[in-house]
């Protein structure tokens, strides 16, 4: 379901998707270091396991390669099954640490997340500091990340999409991972955020304005870097206008204008609140100045 999600505007990010690896198996079959077409995001930041095929001396080598060959076809189960069949065959062997993270690989591409999951996290357990380690705990991200579901519905795996990402960037910054999780782990953030304004609207308009505006009370305060806060913002004056809590229909709307003057919610909001004669003024004591003073440091608390 992801796979359409990725392709959002918000960020112009391609999905790390099933691309052409036609070079996989470079020249003679005596080649020991064979180079495979690496799968690219939009920056070219390699999205793939580095794909290195067996050398032909060792007793290994052809069943290894044979997954490779598999992978090239886009025969993915096949290429499990052979991975697997080096880590049986030659648990020793470096090739079958190596066929760990390839099994992972082929789970993912073809959309068996929880063994890709499984198998990248036996990686991890296993090789805790091996070469392919990052990609291991990024496969992971991604795996979570492609099951993200519509806002209606229940978003558990969002938030460990989000989690993942995020230990990518936490534990490998200087990898060709990074950027892309991160760029994802903001995609998810909105996402969440989109499932909390879903909700509060809901409240909001079936007259729960309290539960209502806890949702978006949420958005303000949890996920501030995201496209939603501006309408998250006008819902708080909508809220609280509501009720009749004046003074933070106002700080809402206030600082709705501080930070996104241009937005049509601003104008929307400076409506809504000099309705009864009022204007946007903000209340430098209500928790919606403090929430946003919190990532200015600039700014006294």
């Amino acid at each position: 379901m992801l796979r359409s999600v990725l392709a959002a505007p918000l960020l112009c990010l391609a999905l790390a998707g099933c691309s052409s690896m036609s070079n996989l198996l470079d020249g003679d079959s005596n080649t020991t270091t064979s180079a495979a077409q690496v799968r690219t995001d939009s920056d070219g930041q390699a999205l793939t396991p580095e794909m290195i095929a067996a050398d032909q001396t060792d007793p290994v080598a052809t069943l290894y390669n044979r997954g490779l060959a598999d992978l090239q076809t886009g025969s993915y189960k096949s290429a499990a099954k052979n991975f697997a069949e080096v880590e049986r065959q030659y648990p020793y062997s470096k090739w079958a640490t190596k066929s760990i993270i390839m099994q992972a690989y082929a789970f993912y591409q073809r959309n068996s997340y929880d063994d890709s999951v499984n198998a990248a996290n036996r990686y991890i357990t296993l090789h805790p500091g091996g070469k392919d380690a990052p990609y291991a705990y990024y496969l992971v991200a991604l795996s979570n990340y492609e099951q993200i579901k519509d806002v209606q519905r229940d978003q558990s795996a969002t938030r460990k999409a989000l989690e993942a990402m995020e230990e990518v960037q936490r534990r490998f910054p200087e990898s060709p991972y990074a950027v892309d999780a991160g760029q994802r782990a903001q995609l998810a953030r909105d996402h969440l955020a989109a499932k909390e304004m879903d909700v509060g609207r809901y409240y909001l308009k079936n007259g729960s304005y309290l539960a209502g505006i806890n949702r978006f009370k949420t958005v303000v305060t949890d996920y501030q870097t995201t496209a939603q806060v501006p309408e998250a913002l006008y819902r708080l004056a909508e809220g609280y206008m509501a009720l009749g809590v004046t003074s933070e229909a106002q700080t809402a709307a206030a600082v709705l204008g501080h930070n996104f003057p241009s937005s049509q919610w601003y104008k929307d909001a400076y409506t809504l609140v000099s309705s009864d004669g009022q204007a946007p003024l903000e209340n430098q004591e209500s928790w919606i100045s403090r929430a946003f003073r919190s990532l200015n440091p600039l700014e006294p608390l």
